[in-house]
């Protein structure tokens, strides 16, 4: 078990030399995102939350330039300036946005002005390329290309370290082989019902390249398995809803929750440096520090691991057939 009372809970990510908590808030909700989240935010509840996450024990929050195109980073700037500026140890990490189709070297490079202005910062300590799979890969890849942009900005001071965040694992493999990359990102994707980044991680791995896990409850449906019908954002197939319910069984007979199990298998696995948990209220706080808290044995897990669907339902298994 991994908590805040742990002594590895703050940790290096990855080669970078920076120092994270094992656990990040995902900045994604704070923009007010209900087509995604079901429920609004108001301006002044999400910078409220910002101050509260700056006073906890988790010291970093990722956000991107596209969330709800620059409220999320706008509103962390204004809960930051609010705090009375970033602690020294407190990490705010964000991806460049391609505006539609435009992934040019000149969007990355305005990208990263606008996440300035917004946040407040003068300097961003890491960036990730943001859902590459989207795009082109001789595009971004090119010279004078987007990557080449990053590596500029890099080169000059303008921001610290280069990251990927993306979904599909095929194509997030083709750019970790540039050997550009210091973190990796993965949503969806190592959970306890999809394993699709398996390879990936061990790519990444082989490298030095840090892991950083997100959307580990896969769009919602680990966090309340009997309200959710869509894993990743799509359809479930059926054999994975029944890989929930009987998971979520498992965890009602020992005496925990679906979601404290998902988190803890994360938060625990060597394999990865840090795991992303999107919040929206200071609630959800609390419920995530009790969820780390709980004492769940070895053998839990054993049983889940045996749940686990077959790989024919996987994101990219799906997707690549």
């Amino acid at each position: 078990m991994i908590s805040p009372a742990s002594p590895n809970w703050i940790r290096p990510l990855g080669s970078t030399g920076l120092a994270v908590s094992a656990v990040c808030v995902g900045g994604a909700p704070l923009g007010s995102m209900p087509e995604n989240f079901g429920h609004e935010v108001a301006y002044q509840d999400a910078v409220t939350l910002v101050r509260t996450i700056l006073e906890s024990p988790i010291r970093w929050i990722d956000t991107a330039n596209g969330y709800s195109g620059g409220e999320s980073e706008r509103r962390i700037g204004d809960g930051i300036a609010a705090y009375g500026g970033l602690p020294a140890d407190f990490l705010i990490a964000t991806k460049v946005d391609a505006k539609g189709k435009d992934y040019s070297g000149d969007r990355v490079r305005a990208s990263v002005h606008e996440s300035k202005e917004r946040l407040r910062l003068p300097h961003l300590p890491l960036v990730y390329l943001h859902d590459p799979e989207y795009h082109n890969f001789d595009e971004l890849s090119r010279a004078g290309g987007a990557i080449e942009a990053l590596q500029a900005l890099k080169s000059a001071g303008e921001i610290g370290h280069i990251g990927l965040a993306g979904g599909n694992v095929h194509e997030m493999s083709r750019y970790l082989a540039l050997g550009v990359f210091e973190v990796i990102l993965i949503h969806n994707r190592w959970t306890l019902v999809d394993r699709s980044a398996g390879l990936l991680i061990q790519q990444a791995r082989q490298h030095g390249v840090a892991v950083v896990n997100a959307a580990i409850y896969g769009g919602g449906i680990l966090a309340q398995p009997r309200d959710q019908t869509t894993y990743g954002y799509q359809p479930a197939t059926q054999e994975t809803l029944n890989a929930v319910g009987a998971m979520d069984e498992v965890c009602q007979r020992a005496g925990t929750s679906l979601a404290a199990a998902a988190l803890q298998a994360s938060v625990s696995d060597p394999s990865g440096d840090a795991t992303i948990v999107g919040i929206s209220k200071p609630t959800r706080l609390q419920q995530l520090h009790a969820g780390l808290s709980q004492e769940l044995p070895a053998e839990l897990f054993a049983r889940l691991e045996e749940l686990v669907p077959a790989k024919t339902n996987w994101l990219d298994y799906q997707q690549q057939n």
